[in-house]
């Protein structure tokens, strides 16, 4: 029950290397942190993004999405070794209350698809395999 209260009554939700959600476990993409940070740029590059800062140096990009409901997005972009990159996201929905039913985490997960499109996807949650 805690996990279904946690996934749709939030107006917050975030990608995390150990989340108990596996949708919203951390994403390994093969590539370099350059070009992952350049496929979340284009991905965002639509109506219903507004990027507002880029950091190339920290590999983060902070986004407003307004289509449906309003949110404010940051994605997280590290390369941990040669051609393994992690890219996370954290999302919060503006909404009128203090939940957002899920909009959050299936916005996450749709913005991880369209980058699986993009990048080659290696698998999630990847941390305790690094040190091999």
């Amino acid at each position: 029950m805690k996990k279904f209260v946690s996934k749709y009554f939030t107006s917050h939700s975030e990608t995390r290397e150990h989340h108990e959600d596996e949708a919203l476990q951390t994403h390994y993409f093969k590539t370099t942190k350059d070009k992952a940070l350049q496929a979340v740029e284009e991905i965002f590059d639509s109506e219903t993004f507004t990027i507002l800062s880029t950091s190339k140096e920290h590999g983060e990009i902070s986004v407003n999405y307004t289509d449906k409901k309003k949110a404010f997005i940051v994605a997280s972009i590290v390369m941990v070794k040669p051609f393994r990159t992690a890219v996370d996201f954290s999302v919060t929905t503006e909404s009128g209350g203090p939940v957002d039913f899920g909009f959050s985490r299936n916005l996450i997960i749709q913005l991880n698809e369209k980058l699986k499109k993009r990048l080659t996807y290696i698998e999630s949650s990847m941390a305790n395999k690094l040190n091999q």
